[in-house]
């Protein structure tokens, strides 16, 4: 790849890069360097020159044919690329890799011919890698591109294309070359190119070309109308409510087959990986409308958050992604009513965040610039911190403040900084502005002050609310088991408390202090008066009761839990575990919760529910302790009602789930865990499905619970059942989700011979790779009955498993192995192991994982011969 980098009129810089014979002009005119780049920042660097492949090569488009509805302009001219009295131009060169960031190569499969493509992720550094700039958000440019490129594919870039013409190399060969409208100022980072021979769907919203470009076989299947059907809507919707028109003429979304970073908001050229904007329509029950919904959003509510305002630095990332990350699911549910907001809302991104943001070590949301040093530290900078506590904060803020004042502020923020860059203090400055406008919203305290609380301290608070004398208390939420967590860390965040008495609102509460009492919330004696704290979970906190306010909440929930709002009933169960989890309270107080479940039809609590009570990653071990009889009879009377609801759609009417989207996710946990539990119906269930399944392979097991459907249907037959599956497993025309579900279904047999022999299975050349032979081994392992087998079968093996496997993946295997460590016999056994089989370097490291496992495991058993204790006492309750 050849580049070169001149000046216009002293003006404006041209950009020509030729990618063996595609290439692309930038003209840009970056905005004067700021005195603070001075020091080190990962946009200063040069960009690195690469060797160059070859002006003469054949690259993507040598030999494929035009998308079959794409308009090309016509009278195409011969034409030479020169700049006019440059003032200075650059040369520069890199290579085109399949690396998936800077500008790559795609190779993938279309119609059965297999096909390449080039497409651009700039995002955060990588445009220095593409063409000569200073990648920084802050230094925006216009941008005028051409790309020189094969006649056969078409080029797309950020503007629209405004000519299309030939020129001739030095061999006499034909080149199209594609030249675009001079860009909307913006930063480097969303500058982008895509060569490719897709064909698109295309419609019209409010004047704006809106195009989506796939696969061809894509195309014609159908499988990207449902994205254009509801991009244009969101764009209408996003509009109206900011009161900002979005800037652009058009709009292009690609759907790329591999692209490492799910989706980028590139101004004017969206890029997607496709399965994030594919939908099949014979597949009702994935789901997938949801995620292509939420997905789609995300990346529309950039155009405002990011694009058209970008952030002044990368340490405030939040004001792109936290910001989009909480519009995505307002979009989604505009074009999907049907998705219930609040819920998605709480339990895909709130519940989630909550759990990993409760360690010492973890970073604030926003912190000063000069704690990011380096690009590697800057790519971190887009984990759940960003995104999902970015959108809990915001979802915070909108509640408190009240949305129609958050909008009104948020449009008056966007107006002001439109092309240009803000950062945090600007929007605290433009919220306070419209707060002072109004009388309707009073603050404890200024709103720089309130939220920087929240962007500027890692972590979040607990409070602890005693009823009798009113007061409420708060202080950092962190593992209290944890020796290290022992010292006092005097952190106060302003915290606004919605709550609610006795199933009735109340007004705002604030706690600007480590503890102060509110005499309103003090309870009477009588035991139905009770206080619920951050009702549809407003605030980005936990809550921890007093015992006499939880023995109230249980009863409520007994005798009627729909006084209780769904998103607070999933939150009390969260915060009770994560509590017991974290040494505040005792576990008996988070099962009291959990007797009134026999009432509970919200799926999604349920998921929340099993997930506490029976991780996954204890499965295969609970069977091993008394505890296990007794949680089989609690869970089975309380799931009965929820699972025969379930299972009788399955049986008669199963289309009809096909709009309840925590079904769709969760109804494999329920009935896996049913299953699991021994309930008689569900293992009939399985059989009898999977036997309709053998008897006629072209029916379809229920997608929502097929992977179960096909463990139990194996479990409870003979190598009749294991065989087929391993048969349908060898087809060629198996596709990778029916693979992955019948190599995990095929770990579920119970005779030992037969998992023996699919673990030697592993060791031929049967498997496609030896991936697949420890995902085998992994599989066995977890299952109750394989454990000793799959141990065994690694020791026995272990020359021929660590040639073929790796190091990396035997890795995971020994810390599978460890979970299962209980005794000082068995640590000596693994140790034994580890000694004759590792380098020395590494027995170190096992040593220590021992230790851990073994003290983790005493642990649990402690935990659950307490919760043993409680079942017998209240099993029959």
């Amino acid at each position: 790849m050849a580049l070169a980098l001149g000046q216009q009129h002293c003006s404006k810089a041209a950009l020509s890069t030729v990618l063996g014979r595609v290439g692309l002009n930038v003209p840009t005119k970056p905005k004067p360097f700021p005195a603070a780049a001075a020091r080190e920042r990962p946009g200063l660097a040069a960009p690195a020159a690469a060797g160059h492949n070859g002006y003469g090569q054949t690259q993507p488009g040598a030999a494929a044919a035009a998308p079959t509805n794409t308009t090309r302009h016509k009278g195409r001219k011969t034409a030479q690329l020169h700049w006019p009295n440059p003032c200075l131009q650059l040369a520069f060169q890199g290579r085109l890799h399949e690396r998936l960031h800077g500008l790559f190569l795609t190779r993938y499969t279309d119609q059965g011919r297999s096909r390449m493509l080039i497409a651009s992720q700039m995002e955060p550094t990588y445009a220095r890698t593409v063409y000569p700039c200073f990648d920084e958000p802050a230094m925006k440019a216009t941008f005028d591109i051409r790309i020189i490129h094969d006649p056969s594919y078409v080029a797309l870039s950020n503007m629209p294309a405004i000519d299309v013409s030939e020129m001739k190399d030095e061999n006499g060969s034909v080149w199209a070359i594609t030249t675009f409208n001079t860009s909307l100022k913006m930063s480097t980072y969303i500058t982008a190119f895509v060569i490719c021979d897709f064909d698109y769907v295309t419609r019209t919203e409010r004047g704006k070309e809106i195009r989506i470009w796939a696969r061809k076989e894509a195309v014609k299947n159908g499988y990207v109308d449902y994205a254009l059907n509801i991009t244009g809507p969101i764009f209408s919707f996003l509009e109206d409510l900011l009161n900002i028109s979005y800037p652009l003429p058009k709009t292009d979304l690609v759907a790329l087959p591999e692209f490492e970073a799910g989706a980028m908001e590139n101004w004017g050229l969206m890029t997607f990986q496709e399965s994030s904007l594919m939908y099949l329509p014979r597949d009702k029950f994935t789901g997938r409308k949801a995620v292509i919904a939420i997905t789609t959003s995300h990346e529309i509510g950039h155009q405002w958050f990011g694009n058209l305002v970008t952030m002044s630095w990368w340490n405030d990332l939040w004001l792109n992604e936290g910001l989009a990350s909480y519009f995505e699911y307002l979009g989604a549910a505009f074009v999907e009513p049907k998705l219930s907001l609040d819920k998605v809302f709480h339990d895909h991104v709130i519940q989630p965040i909550l759990s990993e943001d409760n360690e010492i070590g973890v970073r604030s949301l926003s912190a000063s610039e000069d704690k990011i040093k380096g690009s590697s530290f800057l790519i971190s900078l887009f984990d759940t911190i960003t995104y999902n506590k970015g959108a809990s904060i915001t979802w915070m803020l909108s509640n408190f403040l009240t949305e129609k004042l958050f909008i009104r502020a948020l449009t008056s923020y966007l107006k002001t900084f439109s092309f240009s860059n803000a950062n945090q203090d600007d929007l605290w400055t433009h919220i306070q502005l419209v707060v002072d406008g109004q009388d309707e919203v009073q603050l404890p305290a200024s709103v720089k002050k309130i939220m920087d609380s929240w962007t500027c301290q890692n972590g979040f608070p607990v409070l602890t609310l005693n009823l009798s004398t009113g007061t409420i208390s708060q202080e950092q939420f962190l593992n209290k088991r944890n020796d290290n967590n022992t010292a006092t860390y005097n952190k106060t965040w302003i915290v606004p408390i919605s709550w609610m008495r006795n199933g009735s609102s109340q007004p705002l509460l604030w706690l600007d202090e480590s503890s102060k009492m509110f005499p309103e919330v003090q309870v009477s004696e009588s035991e139905y008066d009770w206080i619920l704290l951050n009702v549809n979970l407003s605030g980005y906190y936990r809550v921890n009761y007093d015992e006499l306010n939880l023995k109230r909440l249980a009863r409520v929930l007994e005798n009627d839990p729909k006084a209780i709002p769904a998103v607070n009933r999933l939150q009390l169960i969260d915060d009770v575990f994560a509590l017991t989890q974290f040494g505040y309270i005792q576990i008996e107080s988070a099962l009291e919760l959990t007797k009134y479940l026999a009432k509970e039809d919200e799926i999604f609590i349920w998921n929340m529910v099993l997930l506490n009570l029976i991780p996954d990653t204890w499965e295969s071990t609970l069977k091993n302790y008394e505890v296990y009889p007794l949680l089989k009879k609690y869970l089975l009377k309380r799931m009965l009602p929820i699972y025969h609801y379930y299972a009788g759609l399955i049986r008669q009417n199963v289309d009809a789930l096909e709009n309840d989207y925590f079904a769709q996710v969760y109804l494999e946990k329920l009935f896996a865990t049913a299953c699991w539990l021994g309930l008689q119906d569900c293992l009939d269930l399985s059989s009898e499905l999977y036997a309709k399944w053998m008897n006629s392979p072209e029916y379809n097991i229920p997608s929502l619970i097929r992977r179960t459907i096909c463990c139990y249907g194996i479990a409870m037959g003979s190598d009749k059942e294991w065989n087929f599956a391993w048969d349908v497993y060898n087809q060629t025309n198996s596709t990778k989700e029916d693979k992955d579900i019948l190599m995990f279904a095929m770990s579920c047999a119970r005779e030992s011979w037969l998992l023996y022999r699919y673990l030697q299975y592993g060791l031929s050349d049967t498997l496609p790779s030896s991936n697949c032979t420890s995902e085998v081994i992994l599989y066995v392992m977890v299952k109750d009955i394989g454990q000793r087998i799959a141990w065994e079968f690694v020791t026995q093996n272990w020359p021929l498993l660590s040639e073929r496997c790796g190091e990396e993946l035997l890795h995971d295997i020994l810390k599978v192995m460890a979970r299962y460590v209980n005794t000082d016999v068995q640590i000596r056994e693994l140790q034994i192991f580890y000694n004759m089989t590792l380098e020395e370097n590494e027995r170190e490291d096992t040593t220590a994982l021992l230790e851990s496992a073994k003290f983790e495991n005493t642990e649990r058993r402690e935990l659950l011969m307490e919760v043993a204790d409680w079942l017998q006492k209240n099993i029959n309750d």
